[in-house]
């Protein structure tokens, strides 16, 4: 049996006397513990456990919580056990006593819990819940060494992930699904000891590209992966004739102008004016259709201007005789995601609803709430799928007190760029009673 409360003793003898029953008694329980191959205690109906959020990313904080049943059952000490790979035991790190209804709770705190791990706790009379298993997601970042780039030209992609993982493989991911849930590895690297990464990639063919690094799972952490990232390749310029765009990504909705000049054919100072040529484009990889129709200017310069709601290639080329033809222009067009929470604080335990909508429509598509860690990063910590109204909503459950930022991301594709809502500060003070959590079991 567990130990029970006593009241302290002032006889010298009578102290070391209960102190040493304690020890031993704790001794024993700690021994009887399961090795890392064994399962944890057998659970009875007496103590039941939950935690909330589960799972979670590195370094979330996680409110565990139960009752114990029966008569008598307030006031009582409940002990809190877990165990960490590679570890072969479980170890003590918490106790504390029934409330009201013999219902009781552990805050574990923001950056303590960044691995996997068992929890189980004890209370009096032999009681014991069964094993917790909380999944935990790393923390991986990624950028890149710029943001737009041409074909066959290196970009390199570095990172890190936390907690540290040395010398383990990352994997470098392209989002190739209209519905965003498909992604094909295009490279990849290993950590450093430092747990930091750097993987260099070229690219053959122009386009928007949607990047993640992906860290598969191990014993310490389920798979993880970064926050997306976009990076617009174009094709090298025809010097003869070139094609620019005012921006490689607009947001849905926006305007792009498309300006060049025409020379003469291998000159690049000999203007060709009033000369009739004819804008090109296609989505995705589509053939090239007639866009619009113009000439260029005593210069030898043109300017369109399009809308597009896609992501879009353009081209440009003469009408007269053999026809000449700039590169391939791409232009991205980013998604807009509006995002609301339906409350501006919540507590400890208790959810927050987080919707909204994209635009153009996406439904069917996968979008993510992020949260910005404590290294101001974002990481994901849902996915979910939006509806045939373009809406989204998820349920986000704080597991610290504290300042919390949430945005929600949708992924890149073929047909547009991903996009990002503005921030939302949500503020988490208190704990919600554990009554009125959902039943531990």
């Amino acid at each position: 049996m567990y130990p029970q409360h006593q009241d302290r003793h002032h006889h010298p003898k009578a102290a070391l006397a209960v102190g040493l029953a304690i020890l031993l008694a704790l001794m024993a329980l700690l021994l009887a513990l399961p090795s890392r191959t064994e399962a944890a205690p057998h659970h009875n109906d007496g103590l039941t456990i939950a935690a909330t959020p589960d799972p979670i990313t590195a370094g979330e904080g996680v409110l565990i919580y139960g009752q114990l049943k029966g008569p008598n059952n307030v006031g009582k000490r409940i002990w809190l056990f877990h165990r960490i790979n590679p570890a072969a035991h479980f170890t003590l790190i918490s106790v504390t006593r029934t409330r009201a209804d013999g219902l009781y709770e552990f805050v574990r705190a923001d950056g303590v819990v960044m691995s996997n791990r068992n929890w189980f706790v004890l209370g009096p009379d032999n009681t014991h819940s069964r094993t917790l298993h909380e999944l935990v997601s790393a923390n991986v970042t990624l950028s890149a060494s710029t943001a737009t780039t041409t074909t066959a030209q290196p970009v390199t992609f570095s990172g890190t992930i936390s907690p540290a993982h040395a010398h383990q493989r990352v994997l470098l991911q392209q989002q190739n699904s209209v519905s965003g849930n498909g992604w094909q590895t295009i490279a990849s690297g290993y950590t450093t000891g430092a747990s930091a990464y750097s993987i260099t990639h070229r690219f053959r063919s122009a386009g928007s590209y949607t990047l993640r690094a992906f860290f598969p799972n191990d014993p310490r952490n389920v798979a993880s992966q970064s926050a997306a990232i976009n990076l617009t390749v174009q094709q090298e310029q025809n010097p003869s004739f070139t094609i620019n765009g005012s921006a490689p990504t607009v947001v849905n909705g926006q305007s792009v102008s498309i300006t060049g000049t025409l020379y003469a054919a291998g000159s690049t100072t000999t203007a060709q004016p009033n000369v009739p040529i004819t804008l090109y484009g296609r989505q995705g990889t589509g053939a090239m259709r007639a866009i619009e129709s113009g000439t260029t200017d005593n210069s030898g310069n043109y300017s369109f201007t399009q809308i597009p709601l896609h992501n879009m290639t353009y081209r440009v080329q003469t009408g007269n005789g053999k026809p000449a033809k700039t590169a391939e222009l791409y232009v991205g067009v980013q998604d807009v995601v509006v995002a609301s929470l339906s409350a501006p604080t919540v507590t400890v335990g208790s959810s927050v609803k987080v919707s909204g909508t994209v635009t153009p429509d996406h439904a069917g598509h996968v979008i993510y709430l992020q949260e910005e860690n404590s290294a101001g990063k974002w990481v994901d910590v849902q996915a979910a799928v939006v509806n045939g109204a373009s809406q989204f909503q998820f349920a986000y459950t704080a597991g610290e007190t504290g300042a919390v930022n949430l945005r929600v991301q949708i992924t890149g594709g073929p047909w547009n760029v991903g996009g990002v809502s503005t921030g939302l500060a949500l503020t988490v003070n208190g704990t919600a009673p554990v009554s009125s959590l959902p039943p531990a079991s």
